[in-house]
């Protein structure tokens, strides 16, 4: 009878250290991925900075453009007024 509760005692704590180094490499799995995402969402914000910088750059030149059409459409109507 000894025998069969040291070996029932046994079997559950193997159970438990198990179970217990599981949810240990499971936390660290955790961290591992939460890192990974992290460094993407910050991968992703700098492109999307990045696009922002460049959407404004074509803005300028979008403006630019549209003065130096003014412009010349002005030219243009004051040559016709002659």
């Amino acid at each position: 009878m000894k025998k069969i509760w040291l070996s029932l005692m046994a079997v559950l704590c193997l159970a438990g250290f198990s179970s217990r180094s599981f949810a240990d490499e499971l936390s660290k799995m955790k961290g591992d991925v939460m890192g990974e995402m992290d460094s993407m969402k910050a991968d992703a914000k700098g492109e999307t900075d990045k696009m922002k910088e460049q959407g404004e750059g074509m803005k300028g030149e979008v403006k630019g453009m549209s003065d130096e059409m003014k412009g010349m459409s002005d030219e243009m109507k004051g040559m016709m007024g002659k």
